[in-house]
């Protein structure tokens, strides 16, 4: 059994931000096909460009969950540029930590932020 931390167990058994943005000015969706993780992402950006809410739904193991939480928790109140700034160490980091085999459920959370990102971006004609 893999030893996860305090903070993934919290975040896991009270996820933050769950659920979906019906107008969301972006929406990143990632998968793993090896583990059947699905992470899909949405996001509000205010007039000065930071990320007023972010949501997700997540169907994937506890610590995919709990990623997708953190994630969401860290981008919230960020600019798009910080936002996109944060890694998959980041996030490992902030939850105290993941098993390594588990580490892939931290790249999903970065990469389907960062994905709702460019599509917010594209949808503006930024890219």
């Amino acid at each position: 059994m893999a030893q996860y931390s305090d903070v993934v167990m919290e975040h896991f058994t009270n996820p933050r931000n769950v659920g979906e943005i019906e107008d969301a000015d972006g929406v990143g969706e990632v998968g793993n096909p090896v583990c059947g993780d699905m992470m899909t992402f949405y996001i509000k950006v205010d007039d000065d460009g930071r990320l007023s809410d972010v949501k997700f739904k997540t169907f994937g193991c506890g610590a995919a969950i709990a990623v997708s939480s953190m994630v969401s928790e860290m981008a919230k109140g960020k600019t798009i540029e910080e936002a996109l700034k944060i890694t998959r160490d980041d996030v490992a980091q902030e939850l105290g930590g993941l098993p390594a085999n588990k580490m892939h459920c931290s790249n999903l959370g970065a990469d389907a932020l960062h994905k709702a990102i460019e599509d917010y971006l594209e949808k503006k004609g930024k890219k």
